[in-house]
Order: structure tokens, then sequence, then C-alpha cells
């Protein structure tokens, strides 16, 4: 069975970035990370297939910047979007926006 698309972009950080990350690329997907400066070495981003820094005055900002993470997406070819939990994950402009 091929999985549902060829690119997934996960935006959020920490372990939920992690775990949705190693889930991914368990499906054979390629797992495509979104990080702010002070997330460049946590290990959702050392082990993403790419990780691309998204920039706010705070991570949070950064995390919340939907409109910055679906160009970003967009830009690397993403095929879906994982919003994680918290930040973007309940916001229907966000939701919108993706589609």
């Amino acid at each position: 069975m091929s999985p549902p698309f060829a690119s997934v972009l996960i935006a959020n950080r920490g372990e939920i970035a992690a775990r949705v990350l190693r889930t991914v690329q368990a499906m054979g997907m390629r797992g495509i990370v979104v990080f702010h400066a002070v997330d460049r070495n946590t290990p959702a981003v050392l082990l993403a297939d790419e990780a691309i820094e998204i920039e706010g005055s705070s991570p949070v900002a950064a995390y919340l910047d939907g409109a910055q993470i679906v160009a970003k997406a967009v830009a690397a070819g993403a095929e879906a979007i994982h919003p994680g939990y918290g930040f973007l994950s309940e916001n229907a402009g966000f939701a919108r926006a993706v589609e």
C-alpha cells in the first residue's frame, strides 16, 4: 500500500514534532519540519528529511504564523501539513488556508 502523500510538513515543535515525524517516516513519507532558531538542534529537526527555519519575534509567534508555514510548505513541495497539537491545530482559518 502506498502512502497517502509523498511528503508532510510538520508544523509543531518538540516531542510532538518528533512523534509525528517518526510516524510520517514509518509510513514511507518524507518528513519536513519547520523550526524557530531556538529549536535548531532538537531531535525532530535533526531527524527530519528536510528542516526549514521559520521566523518570528518568539518561537510561539513563529509557530502561530499560519501564512508563513503554508508558504514554506508550498515552497518545499509538501503535499500535506500536520499541525500537531496546540498552536494551529484548532485554528479553522489555518485549515482553510492549507486547503
